[in-house]
């Protein structure tokens, strides 16, 4: 079993950046891919970018490529996501998952564990 609890959202202006984190607890929390997914009002849940275990490979979303970066302090049990040059279309609210094994790490299916969620909204 694995806890995830995300902090770091906010309201911010068009431009700036945002630094999102999502700590894990739990048996081997470590050894996971963390992905993180947003979901904007009246939309689906989307894929943001992933972080896999081993090796540390990250992904990430087309649209997103330059902008926002994944990162994870396994020391820590902590993966980060820093965003930058925020629009007002990333406004979401941003959720961290966890999984174990191989898989396409896009899918929402492929993790077992998320944490709730935290708001970012981008005013223009």
């Amino acid at each position: 079993q694995v806890q995830l609890v995300e902090s770091g959202g906010g309201l911010v202006q068009a431009g700036e950046s945002l630094r999102l984190s999502c700590a894990a607890s739990g048996r081997m929390a470590s050894t996971y891919t963390m992905g993180w997914f947003r979901q904007a009002p009246g939309k689906e849940r989307e894929f943001v970018a992933a972080s896999t275990w081993p090796g540390a490979n990250t992904y990430y979303a087309d649209s997103l490529k330059g902008r926002f970066t994944i990162s994870r302090n396994n020391a820590k049990n902590t993966v980060y996501l820093q965003m930058n040059s925020l629009k007002p279309e990333d406004t979401a609210v941003y959720s961290c998952a966890a999984a174990l094994g191989g898989g396409d790490v896009t899918r929402i299916n492929f993790y077992t564990y998320w944490g709730q969620g935290t708001q970012v909204t981008v005013s223009s």
